[in-house]
């Protein structure tokens, strides 16, 4: 194999195992012999290997004198396992490709330069901004302490998330559903007001798919006998609270709160991510609750401008991803997905100046 389609594998070895490794980064690792046979890992949930030894393991013997394409740099430190470089350089990888340096201070290089320091060629950077977006929670924890905010919200065609009466289920169909609830199974968090759990209901947890309950955090006082008991009642800044949450190690906090909560954690500039879920639908008034309660830009100049980087179909609905416009430190330049006439995902410029900013879904 050559290096990008290795590390391409790697990457999806990665992917598989996303909503269960956490707080531990979701990485993959390939491994070809000098033969040319090929042994894949990825990461374990917490307490168990790392992919580097999960394919390790797999190789065996064979591991002596081979290449191991790595996601992420190998730690360096006991945790609650051995370190991942001691233990490629004892079973005798002659070479390591590696995407991402890791930016926990435990490791920070040091994987790397106990690889080198024992004769092991490694190279850097394979398809590092793929890496960088797949683990873009984990390097923003590691980075800033805080979790990644994603927030989700579902609307009809003319931007409206519930009649004038409050009633909303269901928007959108069962298709958007699940897909909400497996964006919800990777999250270590979930974040709604006591306006929503009052108006609803909700238990926040994972349906539809298979995956574990995230922490579950009322912005407020939860009323009794709510179905989303026992949660964190919270009451303070939202900086406070990724800041709690942090410390608790959760890398991605999904916000689903309604108008209110919406409009605090995005004019606040906290989000990372933004998930549109999209009926073809229509209320058809302005009476219908918005997307987002509060003050509104008060002039164009003051719009929010943001990336779509993704556009889905789901059953009848769309999803769509959108992230802020400005280059991330943590994940770098913001990828633009268009559609073609065809439907399918285009090549877009980056965006640099005025003139490259998406104008929509073509």
């Amino acid at each position: 194999m050559n290096d990008t389609e290795a590390m391409v594998q790697a990457i999806e070895l990665a992917a598989s195992v996303r909503g269960a490794t956490s707080p531990n980064p979701w990485v993959g690792c390939v491994i070809e012999s000098t033969d040319g046979r090929v042994f894949t890992g990825a990461t374990e949930p917490p307490g168990g290997r790392h992919a580097e030894v999960v394919a390790l393991d797999a190789a065996g013997d064979a591991a002596r004198g081979a290449t191991a394409w790595v996601t992420l740099e190998p730690c360096a430190h006991i945790g609650r396992t051995g370190p991942c470089a001691d233990a490629m350089i004892h079973a005798g990888i002659a070479r390591a490709v590696i995407a991402l340096a890791d930016p926990d201070e435990r490791v920070s290089g040091q994987g790397i330069a106990r690889l080198r320091d024992a004769g092991v060629d490694v190279s850097m950077g394979e398809q590092a901004d793929a890496v960088r977006t797949q683990l873009a929670p984990y390097l923003k924890h590691r980075t800033t302490g805080r979790p990644w905010v994603v927030l989700k919200l579902g609307a009809s065609l003319d931007g409206r998330t519930a009649a004038p009466d409050g009633t909303s289920q269901w928007i959108t169909g069962g298709a958007a559903r699940a897909d909400a609830h497996m964006v919800r199974a990777e999250s270590d968090a979930i974040v709604v007001g006591a306006g929503t759990v009052r108006a609803d209901d909700p238990s926040l947890t994972v349906r539809h798919v298979e995956g574990r309950d995230p922490l579950r955090v009322v912005l407020g006082t939860i009323p009794p006998g709510a179905k989303v008991a026992p949660a964190v009642e919270f009451r303070g800044e939202l900086p406070d609270l990724l800041d709690d949450l942090g410390r608790r190690g959760v890398l991605q906090c999904l916000v689903e709160g309604g108008a209110t909560v919406a409009g605090a954690f995005h004019r606040a500039g906290l989000v990372d991510h933004y998930i549109f879920y999209v009926a073809p639908a229509i209320f058809g008034g302005d009476d219908a609750r918005p997307l987002f309660a509060g003050p509104a830009a008060s002039t164009i100049a003051d719009v929010w401008r943001g990336a779509i980087t993704g556009v889905s179909h789901l059953g009848g609905d769309l999803r769509i991803d959108v992230s802020p416009i400005t280059p991330s430190p943590i994940t770098g330049p913001v990828p633009v997905v268009r559609l073609t006439d065809e439907g399918e995902p285009a090549e877009a410029p980056g965006i640099d100046h005025p003139q490259d900013r998406p104008e929509g879904i073509r």
